[in-house]
Order: structure tokens, then C-alpha cells, then sequence
């Protein structure tokens, strides 16, 4: 075992003095069992991890009962909603390195032998993932579960109904009073927002990653289900050590393909390829985005959840069957690849095979799909050479080709002020700019704008494109991770009012309609001021309220930009 290097032998008698110490090793027996990481992101402030503390006893038990010894230590955690439409969330993409960063520390400097990570919202779900296959040891991801969803009457609530009801105020659609109505039944409790945003994507694409068991990305939190999915997990844990099973021994190209092909079929979060292809970086496969789309051609989008149809939950996926569910039906048009491992000893296949639609409503067989293709498309052109993503899913078929003047923005804060002045009108494509990973920094989630845009009664007449991203709450003609980005001189910073802009999501192309002379003068005229600005003097929009050594200057010099995963650059 790893764990021998730090307790056996006479040279290790300080070690054990020390393990002694805590209280969880209790007998000399003890150090001949596996030591397990129990990596705990359990936070207040974040109503998806609040309860994660309950869930860390549990697995801590199971641990015990299974012959190991558990240890457990907590990252930190982010909640993305709160640190929206501000400059705490600058903070958020980058906090998913600290927890990478953070949980190989503590493995590699105690050796453990194993570990179960238990997380749920945002960042903190690819960060657990990316150390899981960085320190590559037996290994296991276990969600807390989503959030039940709201209820005012007979309708279904989420958080994207208080984002977007804040446009519907602004624009005096709805009162104060209607308004305040909404903010105290949104969220009824804890768990990962209960649509399908970024949290619920990449716990659900990490069941068809193989990291995962069934039913992880759907079973609600607080309820017997979520607690046999724990059990599930701690279970496949001690396969793997038994078996010697590596994250990296199930984590191929293949099984890739099979977490977007599952992403398509549901519409998740544009969010889930800027994380999974952080993930291929550490799992060392090389990941070329343009196979995303080659998937998306051959992928039928059979489940939409909200934001895409507002009226449907993750409870209400669940009931119908679960993400085993929609693997099994899509599988039937041969976008699978069923024969990958998984954690639980058994292949892709095997783990969903009697999985059935329940409700074909909620998950409608492939020949009543929603659409013949994924509910995600990379876009390319003038404006984005590196690409750009889009959510197909929630955008309306009549507006995937859409053109527009630009009315250019360097913050979103100015863009927000406009929208909510509206300032932005009918016709035109909202260019929000240096806020890529490297510009913002930090590649802030922009759900309050494009919320905002859908709340003014906009979202079919206006488009928004950032170098930035996307909440998995977005919906609407909502193009991010426009790369190279504007702090690297990308397209979007040569932009000016007026510019036409062209969407054209059939052909999967974003371009602006500029001779090659043009680009060519302003390229040349390009100063990188803002940019510049940021590193060396505090202006309005990146650093008014920032200490002038944040962490966050480092980030920016070595972070990568979106088409690479927004990793930092070793």
C-alpha cells in the first residue's frame, strides 16, 4: 500500500505516534488497512454542499465497515450564483485549479491509499475530477444530489426564474413584491440547482465518464436514493483497490466521446467542454474540438431539462429513468461506446443495460427526438479561429441563423448597465469582451446578462458573444468562449459598434463582415490597453476592489484560453 511509506517500520515510529494522535487510528491493527481520502466539500455558503457534512459521516462509516480507514479533509467551494454579476466570481474558474491543486497536495503529502470525493456544484466538480486522474490512485466521485425544484402554484421554479426575473422587473413586466415572492420559493432546500446547469451536467457526465455510479447526477439530495448512491460508491471504491483499477485505466478518447455524446442528448452546459477538456488534459488524451461536433452530428437530443424546457427537473429526469436511461435509448443509433469500464467493475453497457424511459415525456425515444442532433455546437470563423460553443438546445430553430449589429461592451458590468437601461435593442449581437480566462480574469459566468436579455423580452431579436462564459442556466442566441480571446488580440478586441455579425449555427459558423484589409488595419492599430490596464493599474472595471498582490495576477499570466480548457500553463 501507499500508505506503508508513512507507517511501517521503526523509522516510522514518529508517524504513528502522530496517527495515534487524531483518534482515528486506534490499534496497531488499523495500520495494515488501506487509508482513504474522504475529500469533503462541504461549505455553508453554498446551498448544494450544506449538507454535504451529513453525507461525509456516511461514507466515513461505509468506510469503516468495508475494512478501511478513513481520513477526511474539505476543499474549498464557490457558489457560483452568489458570486454572480460581480467581481467575486473571477474567482470561480480559477478556484477549480485550487482544488486540483489543493486535494493532490494533501494525497501526495499524507499517501493515501485511495480516495472518494464528495462534491456537487460548479468548479468543484471538475476540480475533484481533474486530481482524481492527476494523482491517479483508486478513486471515486460521488455527488450530493440536485436541489428539489421551487413551486409557486402549479408552476416549477429554479434560480434561472429569479435571474430572469430580475429583466422581467427591470423591464416592469413584473413588481417589486412578485419579485420578492419568487426569491423566497426558488429554492427550496439544498442541492445542486435543480436544472440542468453546470453542476447537474458534469454530475451526470461523469456517469457516463466511468468515475461515477448510476443514478449519481439524478438522485435529489436529502433523500434514500442519494444514500444508496453513496453506498454504491464506497462499494466500487473497494472493487477498484482490490482490483488495482486507475482513474486513468478508464478514462480514454472513447469514454470522452461518451460524456459529450451524453451532454448532447440532454443540452447541458456549455460549461461541460470547457471542463471535460481540462479533464482529457490530466487524464494526458488529447482532445481535439472539433470531434465535438463530429458527435453532435450523429447524437439525437432526446431530453431537455431547464433551462431549455423550463418545466422539467433533474427530479423529474430521475423518475423517468436517469441518465442510465438515456444512454441505453441514444445507444440504440450507435454514438456509445458501451464496451468503456467504469468504476463499478463493469462496462458502460452493462451498468445501463436495463435501464428504461419511464416517462417518454421527460426522455423521448430517439425517433421522437427533440432534434437529429446534440444540444451543443462548436463554432468557428473570422471571429473565432480557435472556436466558440454554443447550447443548440436553447436556442429556438427559427433564430440558428441569426446577424445583428455589434454593440460593444469591455466588461460586464458595462454591458449589464446597458441592458438594464435598454440601451439594447432588437437587432443587435451584445459583444462582451475581455472576460476570458486570461482578460477577466477568471472567465466570469454571464447568466446575468443573457438572464436579463431573456427577461426584457429580447431573447429571439438580440445575441450575446463573449470571450467569456456561460452559466448552465443560459438559454437564448448565447455564444462564449470565443477564442483567442481579446487579451490575447483575439477578433472579438478589433470589434467596434456597427460591426455585422453573423450566426449561422446550421453551418456552425460565427463571422464578421470585415475584408481581410480591414482586420489586417485594426489588428495593427490593436493596443492591448485594458488588458494592460489590469496588470499594472487598478481601473474601474478588473481590480477596483482587488489587493493589488491577488492571486489572481498570477492566474492570468499563466492561464490558457477556453479552446484549451482555461488550464494554466505549466
Amino acid at each position: 500500500m501507499r500508505s506503508d511509506i508513512t507507517k511501517l517500520g521503526p523509522e516510522r515510529a514518529p508517524h504513528r505516534s502522530l496517527y495515534y494522535a487524531t483518534g482515528i487510528v486506534k490499534k496497531e491493527s488499523d495500520f495494515a488497512k488501506p487509508f482513504i481520502a474522504v475529500v469533503n466539500s462541504y461549505v455553508d455558503v453554498v446551498p448544494g454542499h450544506v449538507h454535504l457534512q451529513k453525507y461525509g459521516k456516511i461514507v466515513k462509516d461505509l468506510v469503516r465497515k468495508s475494512g478501511g480507514i478513513p481520513f477526511e479533509f474539505n476543499t474549498i467551494g464557490v457558489d457560483d450564483g452568489i458570486a454572480m454579476g460581480h467581481s467575486g466570481m473571477k474567482y470561480s474558474l480559477p478556484s477549480r485549479e485550487l482544488i486540483a491543486d489543493s486535494i493532490e497536495t494533501m494525497v501526495e503529502a499524507h499517501k493515501f491509499d485511495a480516495m472518494i470525493c464528495i462534491g456537487n456544484c460548479d468548479k468543484i466538480v471538475p476540480g475533484m475530477i481533474m486530481a482524481i486522474l492527476r494523482v491517479n490512485i483508486p478513486a471515486v466521485y460521488v455527488s450530493g444530489g440536485p436541489m428539489k425544484a421551487g413551486k409557486l402554484g402549479k408552476k416549477t421554479l429554479d434560480l434561472i426564474n429569479m435571474f430572469e426575473g430580475v429583466g422581467a422587473y427591470a423591464n416592469k413586466k413584473i413588481t417589486l413584491s412578485q419579485l420578492k415572492k419568487l426569491e423566497r420559493v426558488a429554492c427550496p432546500g439544498c442541492g445542486s440547482c435543480a436544472g440542468l446547469f453546470t453542476a447537474n451536467s458534469m454530475n451526470c457526465l461523469v456517469e457516463a465518464l466511468g468515475l461515477a455510479v448510476p443514478y449519481n447526477g439524478t438522485a435529489l439530495a436529502g433523500t434514500k436514493e442519494r444514500e444508496e448512491v453513496i453506498a454504491n460508491a464506497v462499494d466500487a471504491l473497494f472493487r477498484m483497490i482490490k482490483t488495482d483499477t486507475k482513474p486513468r485505466d478508464l478514462i480514454t478518447k472513447k469514454s470522452i466521446d461518451n460524456a459529450f455524446a451524453l451532454d448532447m442528448a440532454m443540452g447541458g452546459s456549455t460549461n461541460t467542454v470547457l471542463h471535460t477538456l481540462a479533464i482529457a488534459k490530466e487524464a494526458e488524451v488529447d482532445y481535439d474540438l472539433k470531434r465535438i461536433n463530429d458527435i453532435a452530428k450523429k447524437v439525437p437530443c432526446i431530453c431537455k431539462v431547464s433551462p431549455s424546457r423550463p418545466d422539467v427537473h433533474m427530479e423529474d429526469v430521475h423518475k423517468a429513468g436517469g441518465v442510465s436511461a438515456i444512454i441505453n435509448e441514444v445507444s440504440k443509433s450507435g454514438v456509445f461506446d458501451l464496451s468503456q469500464k467504469t468504476i463499478t467493475g463493469r462496462t458502460l453497457g452493462q451498468n445501463v443495460k436495463y435501464a428504461k424511459i419511464k416517462d417518454k415525456d421527460i426522455i423521448r425515444p430517439i425517433e421522437n427526438a427533440y432534434s437529429k442532433v446534440g444540444g451543443l455546437k462548436i463554432l468557428f470563423g473570422n471571429l473565432a479561429k480557435q472556436g466558440a460553443v454554443i447550447k443548440t438546445a436553447g436556442v429556438e430553430k427559427d433564430v440558428w441563423k441569426f446577424s445583428g449589429k455589434a454593440i460593444c461592451f469591455d466588461s460586464e458590468e458595462e454591458a449589464m448597465k446597458a441592458i438594464m437601461n435598454q440601451a439594447v435593442r432588437a437587432g443587435h449581437v451584445v459583444v462582451i469582451r475581455y472576460e476570458g480566462p486570461k482578460g477577466g480574469p477568471g472567465m466570469k459566468e454571464m447568466l446575468s446578462p443573457t438572464s436579463a436579455i431573456i427577461g426584457c423580452g429580447l431573447g429571439k431579436s438580440v445575441a450575446l458573444i463573449t470571450d467569456g462564459r456561460f452559466s448552465g442556466g443560459t438559454r437564448g442566441i448565447a455564444v462564449g468562449h470565443i477564442s483567442p480571446e481579446a487579451a490575447e488580440g483575439g477578433m472579438i478586441a478589433l470589434l467596434i459598434n456597427g460591426d455585422k455579425i453573423t450566426i449561422d449555427i446550421e453551418r456552425g459558423i460565427i463571422d464578421v463582415d470585415l475584408t481581410d484589409d480591414e482586420i489586417k488595419k485594426r489588428s495593427e492599430r490593436f493596443r492591448n490597453r485594458r488588458y494592460n490596464q489590469w496588470l499594472n493599474v487598478e481601473n474601474e472595471y478588473s481590480l477596483k476592489n482587488f489587493p493589488k498582490r491577488s492571486w489572481l495576477r498570477r492566474y492570468a499570466k499563466l492561464v490558457t484560453n477556453a479552446s484549451k480548457g482555461g488550464v494554466l500553463d505549466s
